[in-house]
């Protein structure tokens, strides 16, 4: 029975039964936060097993196939372009909608700083380890450098077919084999997200019991709904030639709920790669690009969610309100962040807020603490964002790059 029912409805009915479940534990019992700090590590565990070889080893074919038919780097131009148009408009719109519904303030905390960076160089050198066969032991984490191998790797195939020919079937044969394995992971992660939705549950709880955050809980919840639910079908409908969007929103739930509760890109990936193959109908050679390039850098949601938070820091500072140059360079300083957040796939809104706060000086650089209670729920959002926009955005690649075919909906997972 747990089987036949559609993944979306599944992974629906665990963050219920988790979010009951948190709501009936005490969230100040340590010993009951201890357990369910080790749930969700085992859960998060769960979703990202199959995550790193299912992903190399489709992004080697993929890339393979599309340099034989040159189709590489055209689809890698697209997702570029759509990638800095999305976060452009996404932190845009954040920005205004905070402007003209402003949160009240937050009470100022004066507490440690803790040291949170992107550390670039550090970034850059483990793109490019010593040895190469490295980048396979990631750990599920930082999975740029997978991505740089797979690379390479597909790329050398190309270069003569005749020596190639029974690398790129091992190469296709472990991609399938890899995946009906990640089939079985996906159908079992109902049970995973009961664990993550219970210690969600008892986080929010304990935030909304401080009475400080819930206008920002309120304005973040609201806005990422109208946006994900409202404005990319709105832009999906635009698409040439014309298309349901409300069928592609439908094929994303299982994604959405997964992003959500789990506040993990690597998390999500087994969820997005086979909700976009058989839900939303793009083929592999198409969405193993879109899909790995958008985890990597399209973290627009994220970014935009910590634009909002630390406008809403600086108001709860300052009574003076906020000049409009502080405001382009927050939007300026948030596009350009939210393409560096390649290492931080399970703590990428928060991050980008320390390094908002640390960036700004003017005695903001500890202002992020304030929100270190709701670090949580700002993942969330942020992922939840991302999850939708590379959903959306890997559909209306693969539809324009001729590399999509619509599904039935009553087939979909």
């Amino acid at each position: 029975m747990l089987f036949i029912m559609k993944i979306w409805v599944k992974l629906l009915i665990g963050s219920v039964l988790g979010a009951i479940l948190g709501v009936l534990l005490p969230y100040e019992n340590q010993s009951v936060l201890g357990v369910l700090t080790w749930f969700e590590q085992f859960a998060l565990h769960l979703g990202r097993y199959s995550a790193v070889p299912l992903l190399f080893f489709a992004l080697v074919v993929a890339v393979y196939e599309l340099r034989m038919d040159r189709e590489f780097w055209p689809l890698a131009g697209k997702s570029f372009l759509m990638m800095i148009c999305g976060a452009v408009v996404i932190i845009f719109l954040g920005i205004v909608v905070t402007l003209l519904f402003p949160p009240a303030r937050i009470p100022i905390q004066e507490e440690q700083i803790e040291t949170i960076s992107l550390d670039l160089p550090e970034t850059i050198l483990q793109i490019f380890p010593d040895n190469m066969f490295s980048a396979l032991l990631t750990g599920g984490m930082f999975i740029f450098p997978l991505c740089v191998l797979a690379f390479f790797i597909g790329m050398g195939l190309s270069y003569d077919k005749n020596y190639s020919r029974p690398i790129v079937s091992l190469a296709d044969s472990l991609s399938r084999i890899v995946y009906h394995i990640s089939v079985f992971f996906t159908e079992i992660l109902a049970l995973a997200i009961i664990a993550l939705s219970a210690y969600w549950a008892v986080r929010f709880h304990a935030a909304l019991s401080a009475n400080v955050f819930r206008d920002l809980i309120l304005l973040l919840g609201i806005f990422s709904v109208v946006l994900t639910c409202g404005i990319f079908p709105l832009l999906l409908y635009l698409l040439k030639p014309k298309t349901n969007p409300w069928a592609q929103l439908y094929g994303s739930l299982g994604s959405a709920i997964g992003a959500f509760f789990s506040g993990d890109i690597n998390f999500t990936l087994p969820l997005l790669i086979r909700h976009v193959k058989e839900n939303l109908g793009v083929r592999r050679r198409a969405n193993s690009v879109t899909l790995s390039l958008f985890a990597i850098f399209g973290r627009a949601g994220s970014a935009m969610v910590a634009a909002v938070s630390f406008i809403v820091i600086i108001k709860s500072y300052s009574s003076l309100g906020i000049s409009l140059t502080s405001v382009l360079s927050i939007g300026i300083r948030a596009f350009l962040i939210s393409f560096l957040l390649a290492r931080h796939p399970g703590t990428a809104a928060y991050t980008a807020l320390a390094v908002l706060s640390t960036g700004y000086d003017r005695g903001f650089e500890a202002g992020y603490l304030i929100l270190r209670p709701l670090a949580f729920y700002l993942i969330a959002i942020g992922t939840f964002v991302d999850t939708m926009f590379c959903s959306f955005a890997s559909y209306a690649i693969g539809k324009i790059s001729g590399l999509q075919e619509d599904k039935d909906v009553r087939h979909f997972i």
